[in-house]
């Protein structure tokens, strides 16, 4: 691969759709727990998250999971979870994707 390869936000967003919520079983994105995603001139990603609960006892294991998929993207030299419950997520942040896995998985 070019060494001058960057990821953009898209393929983080790719990226991102192998991560897993443990307890329900759709992935980051299409829960809404991503609420923005920057990439620095260094090459540091930082992405804005959210937990479905302020005590999720996931949030370890998630954090470790985003900086693991993300960091492995051609150019990203850094990874920066910022948790955040400003605002706080809502079942409404979830995609029509993320509701049919759901419903698959008979939670809805």
């Amino acid at each position: 691969m070019n060494e001058k390869a960057r990821a953009t936000k898209g393929d983080l967003v790719e990226a991102l759709l192998d991560v897993i919520d443990p307890e329900l079983g759709v992935d980051v994105i299409n829960l809404g727990l991503v609420y923005d995603i920057e990439i620095t001139k260094r090459n540091k990603a930082i992405l804005h998250m959210t937990l479905t609960s302020m005590g999720c006892p996931f949030a370890a294991q998630l954090e470790q999971s985003v900086m693991e998929v993300v960091g492995a993207l051609p150019g990203i030299k850094k990874v920066k979870v910022d948790w955040t419950f400003d605002p706080p997520w809502t079942s409404s942040r979830i995609t029509e994707e993320g509701r049919d896995q759901l419903m698959a998985l008979g939670y809805i």
